[in-house]
């Protein structure tokens, strides 16, 4: 008579890698998003075509901060709501479907967009519906982790997804570099699209739209929660906020690490996000690389931060999430001042590239321990604060970049308001306690 035996628990293991995947391809679609909407092809559309003649002494560029700072407040209010809402693990797929098809149709929406000044007001609302949208369904997203990862390899798994967005990014940036924006006269691309009425960027839209669509559908069609999970009782927003208040007030008397995390975490991920948001302008004004360098660096700098996610998602599960942070920190603010007293376009090469292979372990490790600092059960609530933490905190590194350029009147010290972030960050990090594994 046969038996089982140990084969069966690789074999479930096996099982489990094909939800791993569609989880992680989920994120390959979605950085097609930011990459291409928010930060590169659409937003600079608005600003220099769109809105170019739109009457009065508000700039376009100062219209675009608005709306993005109207998203980011929708995000810091809903998305605590959001993380009590998907405590249930039955309801994460769910809400996610739900984010995930807003932000298709409100992408695919913006092929309408003409290139009038009276289209900027609807392509601003646009970009901040999906801006909003798509940082929402991080939530639910990361509160899946619990289900495709054990304490063993949740490390490997969170860099693995954070990797494999990376290369989205890079993959559709090239995409729509190559077939709707290169070259120069009336048509562009390898599709040869007219440049009249902004056909080209509106026709690109439509194709991220559809990208985002095709790579959701793995993890929204094929893959169900494991196991029953937590009742699902329903409840109002005004009750999803008392429920969030009582979580709070119970966190901090059970764990106040888990708060201080919440805070070191925020501050340093704000300086992360504040190395790409200006490393690009740092790069043409204060180094000497051209505006078309400066995207191939770009792409350069996603690829070399996937490597480091994956690198760091190993050495996560093997020393722990804490000390990959701290040494990644450590070494960026090292990076960082190395870059400030140098000059030239090799300099700002040989140290973007650093600084970029140490933000994927910080992203990915930040990831991990939220997951396992949180309490079984509430990983939706720990990503909602995790999430609306780091919102609250978005204003530390555009301030401190413009006030340090606005006293030493150079762009060179720009760089030392970020690195002063990175440092707040590192020192709140050393005083947080955080396990190696949860068991």
């Amino acid at each position: 008579m046969s038996q089982p035996s140990p084969p069966d628990v690789p074999s479930a293991a096996v099982a489990a890698r094909p939800r791993v995947l569609a989880w992680a391809i989920w994120d390959f679609g979605a950085t097609a998003i930011n990459a291409i909407v928010v930060t590169f092809v659409f937003s600079v559309y608005l600003t220099t075509n769109v809105g170019d003649e739109v009457p009065g002494q508000t700039s376009p560029a100062s219209w675009l901060g608005r709306a993005l700072a109207v998203a980011g407040l929708i995000v810091a209010l809903l998305a605590p709501v959001t993380g009590v809402w998907v405590e249930a693990p039955p309801r994460r797929r769910r809400a996610l479907t739900v984010l995930t098809g807003l932000v298709v149709v409100f992408t695919g929406a913006m092929s309408v967009v003409r290139d009038e000044p009276g289209y900027l007001w609807l392509g601003l609302l646009l970009l901040a519906c999906t801006a909003a949208c798509n940082e929402l369904a991080t939530v639910p997203y990361n509160a899946m982790l619990r289900e495709l990862s054990t304490p063993q390899n949740s490390g490997r798994v969170s860099g693995f997804g954070l990797a494999l967005g990376y290369f989205g990014s890079v993959l559709a940036l090239l995409v729509v570099y190559l077939g709707f924006i290169s070259g120069s006269g009336d048509t562009r691309g390898f599709l040869h699209l007219p440049t009249a009425d902004g056909w080209n960027v509106r026709a690109a839209m439509l194709l991220v739209a559809a990208w985002f669509a095709v790579f959701a559908l793995p993890l929204l069609v094929a893959v169900r929660t494991s196991g029953p999970g937590v009742p699902a009782p329903g409840i109002g927003v005004l009750g999803a906020y008392r429920r969030l208040w009582s979580e709070l007030r119970a966190e901090w008397h059970r764990d106040r690490n888990v708060v201080y995390y919440l805070v070191a975490s925020a501050v340093f991920r704000d300086g992360l996000a504040g190395v790409f948001t200006f490393g690009a302008v740092l790069g043409v004004k204060v180094y000497g690389v051209s505006e078309a360098t400066v995207l191939l660096f770009g792409v350069a700098a996603s690829v070399v931060a996937a490597v480091g996610a994956v690198l760091g998602g190993h050495l996560d599960d093997r020393v722990g999430s804490k000390p990959v942070i701290v040494t990644s920190l450590t070494a960026m603010i090292a990076v960082a001042l190395t870059l400030m007293a140098l000059s030239g376009q090799t300099a700002f090469w040989v140290c973007g590239l650093l600084l970029c292979l140490f933000i994927g372990p910080t992203l990915s490790s930040a990831r991990t321990l939220m997951l396992r600092m949180a309490a079984h059960g509430k990983e939706g609530v720990a990503f909602g604060l995790y999430t609306t933490a780091g919102r609250a905190a978005t204003f530390l590194a555009p301030w401190l970049f413009s006030l340090f350029i606005d006293i030493f009147h150079t762009d060179r010290a720009g760089m030392g308001g970020l690195i002063l972030v990175l440092a707040a960050g590192l020192v709140a990090m050393i005083m947080v306690r955080a396990p190696h594994r949860r068991a």
